[in-house]
């Protein structure tokens, strides 16, 4: 191990095609290596691999929920990736190490935990909770006093952009910040569609993708808007749309299950033969 002068200590590469060990030691020499030799890695920065945290995260939850062995193992090591290649790239930039995050997950355990490691005595689940949100709060004053400022939405946890975005208004709401009704909502709705529109309609590609920055901005706005309407049917966004995206998987599948049993492949297909088949899959939902 080579030793920084701020005491961040960088992994040393493994030089020879590494065993699988088990061991978190080896496990980072491993990620140095890839660091040094492996293109796409070395190109990666903190915030490119932001996405990947997340993906994996809910593949982590969808393993889970199937209850496989070997699925859930793999996507916990893929959980684990990602911490390994954040401390990796950490560490090389000088600012702290996987130690570190150990050291201080530890810490937190510890002083969230009174009840376990100190004379407290929590009744229950729910006392627990109590206590943990209390020491959570303490916490946060602790940043604060580090310089750390604290606005109203900062308590809005880090999700999904759906999550986030209906968290983000329910906050807001709690403050004053909505409309009365649903109808405000559908309004704004129709308004940001509108603008969404305007940047697409009569314009050719060329000209979309020049402009292509301003057009996401649009589409943000349609889903944020779309998100508040969901908020104000007390309908949950990101459930919402989990239960079209399985709806789509679902008929998709259909359609590549009767393409198979005409000896087709979907590759062969086109646009006309897969609409007919889509009809077709939600004509046998509605009779299933």
């Amino acid at each position: 191990m080579s030793i920084l002068d701020n005491k961040v200590t960088v992994p040393v590469p493994v030089q020879e095609t590494p065993e699988a060990t088990g061991q978190l030691d080896d496990l980072l020499a491993l990620m140095a290596r890839l660091r040094t030799d492996c293109p796409w890695d070395k190109k990666q920065t903190n915030h490119s691999l932001i996405p990947y945290a997340v993906e994996e995260a809910y593949e982590l939850g969808e393993a889970v929920q199937s209850d496989d062995d070997e699925d859930i193992k793999g996507e916990l090591g893929d959980v684990l990736l990602q911490v390994v290649f954040h401390c990796q790239m950490y560490a090389e930039q000088g600012r702290f190490d996987m130690s570190d995050v150990i050291t201080t997950l530890q810490e937190k355990l510890v002083r969230r935990h009174p009840h376990v490691f100190e004379a407290e005595t929590l009744k229950d689940d729910a006392a627990v909770k109590i206590r943990w949100d209390e020491i959570k709060l303490e916490e946060q004053q602790a940043r604060e006093a580090r310089g750390k400022s604290k606005r109203r939405l900062d308590q809005v946890k880090a999700g999904s952009a759906l999550m986030q975005a209906q968290d983000v208004q329910k906050q807001a709401s709690k403050l004053g910040f909505d409309w009365e009704g649903i109808a405000g909502a559908v309004d704004k709705l129709d308004e940001e569609i509108a603008e969404l529109k305007h940047e697409l309609t009569d314009k050719s590609t060329a000209e979309v993708k020049a402009n292509i920055r301003e057009v996401e901005k649009e589409l943000g706005d349609c889903i944020f808007a779309l998100v508040n309407v969901a908020r104000k049917l007390n309908l949950d966004a990101e459930a919402a749309t989990l239960t079209c995206v399985h709806k789509f998987k679902s008929r998709f599948g259909y359609i590549e299950e009767q393409l198979e049993l005409s000896g087709k492949r979907i590759e062969d297909s086109d646009i006309t033969e897969m609409d007919a088949l889509w009809e077709a899959a939600k004509r046998h939902e509605r009779s299933s």
